[in-house]
């Protein structure tokens, strides 16, 4: 597709930045299978009150959850632009229970962990959402299987995440580097829009639900307490629209444990790896209160943390505070 007015489509970025970087042109194909999905999702969302398309399913996820029409759609449609990509080899989803293998010897093949619609609460009440996704290369002549999903944050080649709002944005983060690409929907292409994303130096916003301030250990209770006094609160619901408005307008995340979740709530693999990748890259951090997140090593497909990020050195003393007990 052409560049939208003055600016370099998705397309065009990957083209000539990635190509003068040698990187692996299959990522790419993996990123535009992305935008491709996401595209299609924006036109679900925008056009779902229209076409009848909100509310439940009445079925239960595998993470216990109420399923979401959209939440359905979305994760299709993803599943089926990643497979067709020509170089995914597996794709782990919130809202399946196993991962889809992709047939065929992939041999430069992505795995691909993605939450195809988050904040499924807001959906019915046109507040923001998003999808999230960490991509990770596979191993040279690795057989992928279940356990071939099972890797550390840190070993992500890339993570993108889409916010569908006021606009439709797609993050990108690689090493080194994250860029936003705002949806042109006349034309269907993604525009450079926010290059070179640095989360700023100032810490202006704190984003946690204060209703669950009372199930929180004391440490935790001290730190939000002391976040509380010093920052302002903005606090969406929704974990891609809350972490987008922080990382580029400086801020911080919290979703610690608590006495009703001692694991956490959101998804480690879906939602935390992703997001903490873009955070580090951006000059940012995350931690679940203890550990780096990018750090852990999973256990399981669906295993649940706690999350805090944003601003490196608002979170860093955040964590100390937790950490002193």
């Amino acid at each position: 597709m052409p560049a939208v007015g003055h600016r370099k489509t998705l397309q065009e970025y990957l083209t000539s930045e990635w190509q003068d970087k040698g990187r692996n042109g299959g990522l790419g194909a993996v990123i535009m299978a992305i935008a491709d999905g996401s595209c299609r999702v924006e036109h679900q969302v925008r056009q779902a009150s229209l076409a009848d398309a909100l509310g439940a399913t009445g079925e239960i996820n595998v993470q216990g959850e109420i399923v979401q029409r959209l939440d359905t759609a979305s994760s299709d449609i993803f599943v089926e632009t990643l497979s067709q990509s020509g170089h995914v080899a597996a794709i782990g989803c919130e809202e399946i229970e196993r991962p889809v293998i992709v047939e065929g010897d992939i041999a430069d093949g992505f795995i691909v962990l993605m939450d195809p619609l988050d904040g499924s609460s807001n959906i019915d009440v046109a507040v923001s959402i998003g999808s999230i996704f960490g991509i990770w290369q596979k191993s040279p002549g690795e057989i992928v299987n279940e356990d071939s999903l099972l890797r550390p944050g840190k070993d992500q080649v890339a993570a993108a995440y889409v916010v569908y709002g006021s606009s439709t944005v797609l993050v990108l983060a690689t090493k080194g580097n994250v860029c936003g690409f705002t949806l042109d929907t006349e034309s269907g292409a993604f525009a450079l829009t926010h290059p070179g994303i640095k989360i700023p130096a100032e810490c202006p916003y704190y984003s946690t639900n204060e209703g669950n301030n009372k199930v929180l250990d004391q440490p935790t209770q001290k730190a939000i307490t002391l976040l509380r006094n010093k920052y302002s609160q903005r606090y969406v619901g929704s974990l891609v629209a809350d972490f987008h408005r922080n990382l580029l307008k400086g801020g911080i995340f919290a979703y610690p444990a608590d006495q009703n979740r001692k694991d956490g709530r959101l998804r480690l693999m879906y939602e935390a790896n992703p997001l903490g990748f873009v955070a580090e890259q951006a000059g940012g951090a995350a931690s679940t209160g203890y550990q780096r997140i990018l750090d852990i090593v999973p256990q399981e497909l669906h295993q649940r943390t706690p999350l805090i990020l944003g601003n490196k050195d608002v979170v860093e003393d955040t964590v100390s505070v937790i950490k002193a007990g």
